[in-house]
This record gives structure tokens, sequence and C-alpha cells, in this order.
């Protein structure tokens, strides 16, 4: 975050080097559109507008509609954008199955067309307080605040002089702090709207926007301050099978993709319905279509500034694009109907030396690495680590960034996940966060670890590290972590004294309370596997950030005041798949926050004889999904040598065999007919037991079980339950 004296320090030079003159021409641009929708829609005719006129539905999914909902949505991107999510943000809407959707829960049971009278009231009557500069009156109109996004580009389109074209609460809000705005604009309670009108009070009250068009400031303070994080998700998307589309995306500024058959992305409110959608249309894909569903989401979700390699087949690559236009769902081009604008730079075309497996499929995540790869392909100077002195939160990893923030917000977290999804990993990369050893996250193994050690290191005169580990067991109790009496030699050497020791948790206390600037971590491993209420004991109270620091408890054994400092904070790993030793009962869940930590198939971007390990793992977690349940499914570490995919049919065998297998098995207590349920002809009939191979034919023999083809988004089958790959 830029503090508001850098802000201002820097904003003449800022200023100077921003190309004003293109900013007046999206301006221009921008206000034909808003002219356009005053003209479709003049605020007058509110009062009587028909539903069918409003709303988005499936039929006005495509160019041709020109309801107000899909003009604010896919015809105005110049005023500014609100694309991305679920229809759900236009707080009445029509679902894909023709049935209509009131998102307001107090108004679902009056019937949607009453339901509509409700919402369009409410709409013609905050025009109409804006009108009289009744500002605080639109906070009282409920329903709107289901959709504060539409509610507040609408409102700058009918005043365009009284709201700034930014429309995103969290963008506001980032503004808002960076222009020195009052502290409660963090609030998530504040509407947007609201938000808005604070912050075009503090563009007003900075001179060097005198005689700025609020689209020109709106463009400045993209251009200069993008909250959005640099790190967002580089994707791959291949251009139809064989590059077949690419003489349409490059000219025409785009990138399209199949699956027309699931209809407009912008009707799913969420993964499991795309994943049942495509499910209906390709029902013969193992285990369903979870991960594609997920992919073509985060397609729909690609913002202005998000990257885009396009690819043909697994070794080529023909552009990199920057998304300059969110996503469209156009009847116009035939097929292949799902688009985002994109501006394409055709330098960096290349062939790498060897395939790369995970681009067989249409959409794939690019790993840091690989990107790294790419960009030295087209000839630029690409450091492997990030520099630590500009690094910044935008450069920390999304999970990490994620779980920093919750501590700060909660004090305490646990990272649940089935075993092998790296949830120790992550952990360590916060503890390397908070020390502001960020940049270390992604560096050489050998770096990272050094870094780490440093972190656990107890310095002279201290009682503990910035950074302590330690695992609980069925053994470990409060006297371990709190204080109690142990044995220690005697002085004169003769035998044992039982002495008051404080454990772990109090010596952290006490080094924390000597350096109050400095956070001071405690990652706990396996903390479901302790016993939670008798390790903590009353210290449970004083983990809420509201108590820290300032309330105390008696400690029993010792009689000693205790109190918990505000700058220790406490991250848990917690295998799902285990739970039968510790049990977390609600008033410590009331006191951590909780993360999921999946298994991440984006990192096993290689093959083994023939083999995607990204496709094999997916299909044997879907397996076990079914069998088992999500808390039972394998992670990625399973199928890593250190940080890199293996790359070996022995090292494929020996994880398979001697690690995989032996899971599964337990998960299936002994019950031969659970276990070739969830392994099918990798277990023998007779026997009962998996059958030992040759590595070299177990990748094909994981391959037919497991792997299946990815539905086609460009071409059905001529027989029923046919599959064929959308070949990259």
């Amino acid at each position: 975050m830029v503090e508001d004296g850098e802000f201002h320090g820097g904003l003449a030079e800022r200023v100077a080097r921003f190309d004003r003159e293109e900013a007046r021409r999206t301006a221009d641009r921008a206000e034909d559109e808003r002219l356009r929708a005053v003209r479709e829609f003049p605020i007058g005719a509110w009062a009587e507008l028909p539903l069918e006129r409003y709303a988005l539905g499936p039929a006005s999914h495509g160019n041709a509609s020109h309801s107000f909902c899909r003009l604010m949505e896919y015809g105005t991107n110049a005023i500014g954008s609100i694309r991305g999510g679920s229809a759900a943000k236009h707080i009445v809407y029509q679902h894909r199955t023709g049935e209509w959707r009131v998102v307001p829960s107090e108004l679902r049971g009056l019937g949607v067309h009453r339901a509509w009278e409700e919402v369009r009231s409410q709409f013609a009557s905050a025009f109409a307080a804006a009108a009289a500069a009744d500002f605080g009156t639109i906070d009282e109109f409920e329903s709107l605040s289901y959709g504060q996004a539409l509610t507040t580009k609408a409102l700058a389109v009918y005043f365009p002089d009284e709201f700034l074209p930014i429309f995103s609460a969290a963008h506001v809000r980032h503004f808002t702090a960076l222009l020195g705005g009052s502290a409660h604009q963090h609030s998530s309670g504040v509407r947007t709207w609201r938000a808005n009108r604070e912050l075009l009070t503090l563009v007003r009250r900075t001179p060097e926007f005198d005689g700025w068009r609020l689209h020109e400031v709106m463009r400045f303070l993209y251009a200069f301050h993008d909250p959005r994080p640099r790190d967002r998700v580089v994707w791959k998307i291949a251009p139809g099978a064989g590059a077949s589309l690419w003489a349409d995306c490059l000219p025409n500024r785009r990138i399209r993709i199949g699956w027309d058959e699931v209809g407009s992305l912008a009707q799913y409110e969420s993964d499991q319905e795309l994943k049942d959608a495509l499910d209906r249309n390709w029902p013969s894909s193992i285990g369903g279509n979870l991960r594609l569903a997920r992919q073509m989401l985060a397609f729909r979700d690609l913002e202005p500034g998000d990257l885009i390699v396009a690819n043909r087949g697994k070794s080529e690559v023909l552009a990199v694009g920057t998304v300059i236009d969110g996503y469209s769902y156009d009847t116009e081009v035939g097929k292949h109907r799902h688009t985002v604008g994109v501006e394409w730079d055709t330098s960096y075309a290349q062939t790498f030396d060897s395939p790369r497996h995970a681009w067989q499929q249409t959409l794939a995540k690019v790993p840091a690495t690989l990107w790294r790869e790419i960009r030295r392909g087209r000839g630029e100077a690409v450091s492997e680590t990030v520099d630590p002195v500009t690094a910044g939160d935008a450069e920390l990893p999304g999970p990490v960034r994620a779980v920093r923030d919750l501590l700060a917000h909660k004090g305490q977290v646990v990272l649940q996940g089935p075993p092998g999804t790296g949830k120790t990993r992550l952990a360590l990369s916060v503890a390397l966060a908070v020390a502001g050893r960020g940049h270390l996250i992604e560096a050489a193994p050998e770096e990272r670890a050094a870094a780490l050690a440093d972190l656990c290191k107890v310095s002279a005169g201290a009682t503990a590290a910035p950074l302590t580990m330690v695992t609980f067991h069925p053994s470990y109790g409060y006297e371990d972590f709190v204080e109690g009496y142990k044995p220690a030699a005697a002085a004169d050497g003769a035998g044992l004294n039982l002495t008051m020791t404080d454990g772990l948790f109090r010596r952290v206390c006490a080094a924390a309370e000597l350096e109050p600037e400095q956070t001071f971590l405690i990652v706990v491993d396996e903390i479901n596997r302790g016993d939670l209420p008798r390790i903590l004991g009353e210290l449970i109270t004083l983990l809420e950030l509201d108590k820290r620091g300032s309330v105390s408890v008696t400690l029993p054994t010792s009689g000693r005041a205790q109190t918990v400092p505000p700058n220790i904070r406490i991250i848990g790993t917690m295998n799902s798949a285990d739970r039968s030793v510790g049990h977390i009962d609600a008033a410590i869940r009331r006191r951590f926050a909780f993360i999921d930590v999946p298994p991440d198939l984006d990192v096993l971007d290689g093959e083994v004889g023939g083999l995607g390990l990204a496709e094999f793992l997916e299909g044997l977690n879907a397996k076990l999904d079914v069998a088992f349940g999500p808390d039972h499914l394998l992670g990625q570490a399973y199928l890593l040598a250190g940080d890199r995919p293996l790359a070996t049919a022995e090292q494929l065998s020996h994880a398979f065999h001697h690690e995989i297998v032996p899971l599964v098995a337990d998960y299936c207590l002994g019950q031969p007919d659970l276990l070739k349920s969830v392994l099918g002809s990798l277990v023998d009939d007779r026997t009962g037991r998996v059958v030992q191979t040759n590595p070299q034919d177990l990748p094909g023999m994981l391959a037919d079980e497991f792997v299946a083809t990815e539905p086609a988004g460009d071409e059905r089958a001529g027989r029923e339950g046919a599959q064929y790959r959308n070949e990259a």
C-alpha cells in the first residue's frame, strides 16, 4: 500500500508521465456509451420499465440483446467494467433453465413480477434521490445492496458528475486509502455507492486533478496504483484445435473457446452448477468435469490486464496477450462462442525444445518457471527472484497473501486438506512473507531453506525465534505448551528434582513482549492430532485479538499472570483424512480461521510414458471422492520429486506402489471390493491385492484406468457418449 504522503509526494511526477491524451480519447468513447444508454433507457421510463427490458437472461447473453443489464455488463466497457461472476449481481435475472430468480431473500416470496416491481421502484427512488442530491437516502433501498456494482454503475451513467466510474467495492476502498480517506472506508458494511461518493470528495480535494474529467482520474488511478495483484494467474488458452481459430483471434483481438452447449457462463453461480451442465453433455468423463468447470469460470472472470499465452500444440507459443475486454457469449460467431477481448503481442512467438504435456488441454495455468522461460525466449532479462527492495503484497502468491491477511484479521489460522497438498509448505511460505522475505518464497530450494533456518534461530538473550515449529501428537500436553513441572538434574548432581518450566508458548510470549515490533509465528503441524483443550487450557480465551495484551489469566500451576502479546500469530495444519486422534471443539473453532488447501493439479505439468500426471491424479481423486468423500483425496506431493513432477517410470512406480497404494488401502480398511472400486483393473480379482507390473508398463495401465479425454468444445461425436479432446 502506498502511504498518503508518498502518494502526494510523487503525484506531480506521475501526472507528468500519464498519457492524458489517450485517457481523453477513452473518456470520449465512454461518454458516447453513456449517452447511448441514457437514450435507450431514459431515467423517466424506469417507473414502468418491463422486466424483460431490464433483466439478463439466456436469450440476452449474446450481442443481439439490448436489456439494461446486458448493456451495463457487455455494452459499456469504456465507462467501466462490472464483468465477471454470475448473473446474480443483477438482483433479478433469468436462469439458464428459464426460471426467473430473485436474489434478495426478503422478496422471493412475492413472485418474480411483484419482486421486480419492488426492485424497479427502488431503482427509480435511488435515481430521484441522486437527482435531488440526497445521496444518503440511497442506502435505505435494501434490495439494491444485492447488486452494488450494478447500482453504482447505473448511478454513474445517469449522474456522471456525481460518481466516479469505479464500481468494485475493493477498488474504491483501495483508492480511498491511497488518498488518505477515513478508516471506515475499509468496512464492508459501507455501500459501494457511498464509498464512491467519498472517494470523489477526496479526488476533488486533490489540486493535481483540477480540470480533469472523472474518467481521466479513474484511468490515472488504475495506471499507477492498480489494486489488482500483479501475480494473477497467466493462462494458456488454445485458439481451437490445432490453432484453427488463430486467423480469427489475432486480427479481431480476442480469444475464443468452445463448449457452446452449456450456454453463457454468466448463468452459472458455482463450479458445481457448470460441472453438472458439462456432465449432462459429456457424461462419460471420469469423475465428471469439475476441473474444467473451474477453468472455464476462471476464463469468464478474466479482467483487463490479465495475461494469456496462445499456443499451437504442446511446444509452440503463438503470442502473449493482455486482456482488454471481459467475457461475452457471442452468438454471431457460430461455434466457439465464449469470448474474451485480447491485445496480442506476437513478439513472444517461439518453439520449446521439449513439449509441455499440460498444454494438451485447451485451458491450463502457466507456472511461474515456464512464464520466465517464455519471457526469456522473447529476449527479456528475467530475474529468478523478486527484488526484495521493491517486493510488496502484489508479488506474493495469492494463497500466501490470503493466509497472511486472515492471520492479521483473526490471529490464528488452520490450513486443512487431504495429505500431500502442501499445507506445511504454505505455512512456511507465509512465515517468509510475515518476516518481510516474501521474495524468497519461490527462490531456489537451498536459498529458501536457508532463510527459514535463519528465522528459526534464537538470538542471544531471547527466549524464542521469530518462527517456531512444533508437531502436536496424542502425548503432547499443557506442560509442554504452557508450563509445568518437569524433571531436572539436582544442583548437587544427585538425582532429579521437579522444576517449574516454561512451555513453548510462554517462551514465545516472553520473546514477543521484548520485541513488540517483531511478529512471532508458531507453526503447529498436525494440530488436530493433539488434545487441543488440554494443550491450550485457559489460554484459549486470550487468543482472541481483542483480548491480546489487555486481558490476563492466572495460570493454575504456577499462579503467575499470563497475557498473550498482540504480535503473536499461529498457523496450524490439519490432515482432513485423519479424524482418529484429535477433535477441534466449537470454542477452539471460533478462535481460528479455517482455509481449505485442495490438491493443486496445475503444478503437475509433466508426463511419464505418455501419462499426464495431473490427469492421473484428477481421475484417482474422482474415484476416491465417490468412495470416501472429499477429505480422503491425495495431494500433488505424491507425484513430485522436490518441486518438480516425477520424470521417470521408475519414480512413478515407486510413488504408486509404496506411497499411494498403501494410503488407499488404509482408506479401504481391508475391504478388497472397496479397493477394487477405486483402483479397478489394477486389483487382482483372485487375491484382492494390487498387481505388480514392470515400471515401463505402469503409465499405460494408469492412463487406461484413470484418465479421461477432455470433452470437445467444438464438435460432438456421432455416437452417444463418445469423447473427443479439444486439442491444443
